[in-house]
């Protein structure tokens, strides 16, 4: 069984390449069967609203809703508590599947023994 995957992507729009590639990360090891738990955070918290990973674009990249549905089919996304409130996202405002956390469990997943964390 892979070990546990934390990703923190901090990125979007403004990063295309990077913020892609940690939602690539994140939905190929969620489909090997890993435990894959996705954090999104700065501007990357948008991409928990609706519409907005569908109006993400990167040519010659797999679409960035289908990425997050990967993840959300087969692991957790996270929106940053603090981010989405600077940003006026409300728990309410997420897609269904998306859960708002804070520091607090970030902290707790990532130093779990076996975890694996990277950032984005």
């Amino acid at each position: 069984m892979p070990r546990p995957l934390v990703i923190k992507v901090t990125c979007g729009d403004e990063d295309a390449e990077r913020c892609n590639q940690a939602f690539t990360v994140a939905a190929t090891a969620a489909a090997a069967g890993a435990e894959v738990s996705l954090w999104l955070t700065g501007e990357a918290a948008w991409l928990g609203v609706p519409g907005r990973a569908e109006a993400f674009a990167l040519p010659l990249a797999t679409p960035l809703a289908e990425l997050r549905d990967v993840i959300l089919q087969a692991g957790t996304l996270t929106v940053c508590t603090q981010c989405a409130s600077r940003r006026g996202i409300g728990a309410d405002d997420v897609l269904d599947g998306v859960r708002v956390a804070g520091a607090a469990v970030f902290a707790e997943e990532i130093l779990r023994p076996d975890a694996q964390a990277l950032v984005y």
